[in-house]
């Protein structure tokens, strides 16, 4: 087992996962109406996806990282279409509720999809993995099988241990709320991840 490796994946992993994006909040909402264990499965989703484009970073497959690089804009547009999909059916949910058991749930095999497919749709992902490595002066083509893969558990760690801290700690605080700040958290999260969103649709019209 390569040790060094497996540390720099995991810095890696942890430092791109760390920016608060549309996922970020999608994971901060499901941990304060949901629960950590939710929360934690969306950042479940996220490594996975992470893990996924570090390994086409890592081995080189460049048919496929020109393949989704080359339809960014289709693939920019499918996520920013579902981001506005789940901000308008969230601002549209009931907010009359009394308690969190009236909450619509999302059970756990939705919250991973939902969120590995929001992060695979941003292939740009690769080239970030890509400049990471040569900053960290990792030399892809002398990596070995078996440390390329010690890489990419390093990336899949990493995210993961990023979404766990940030649910835990939502989590803890998540006592702290009343039912009413849940409404406005719920109502905040849903024009958040419209605004992603309508950024996503403003730089493709731009570029």
């Amino acid at each position: 087992m390569n040790i060094p490796i497996l540390i720099q994946g995991l810095i890696i992993g942890f430092s791109v996962a760390m920016p608060i994006g549309p996922i970020g909040i999608l994971c901060i909402r499901r941990t304060l109406l949901q629960g950590r264990l939710i929360g934690i499965i969306t950042g479940l989703g996220v490594a996975t996806a992470d893990a996924i484009y570090g390994s086409i970073a890592a081995f080189g497959i460049s048919f496929i990282s020109n393949f989704l690089i080359n339809n960014q804009n289709i693939l920019k547009i499918t996520g920013g279409s579902f981001l506005l999909f789940l901000g308008i059916k969230i601002l549209s949910s009931e907010n009359s509720f009394d308690d969190l058991s009236k909450i619509k749930k999302t059970n756990i095999i939705s919250s991973y999809t939902s969120s590995l497919f929001l992060t695979l749709t941003n292939p740009i992902t690769i080239l970030l993995f890509a400049s990471i490595f040569s900053w960290w002066n990792i030399v892809i083509d002398t990596l070995s099988t078996n440390e390329a893969w010690m890489l990419i558990l390093g990336i899949f760690s990493g995210s993961l241990l990023w979404f766990t801290i940030l649910s835990l700690i939502v989590g803890i605080l998540r006592s702290k709320f009343v039912i009413q700040h849940l409404i406005w958290i719920n109502q905040l999260s849903a024009i958040i991840l419209i605004g992603f969103s309508i950024l996503t649709f403003a730089t493709l019209i731009i570029h």
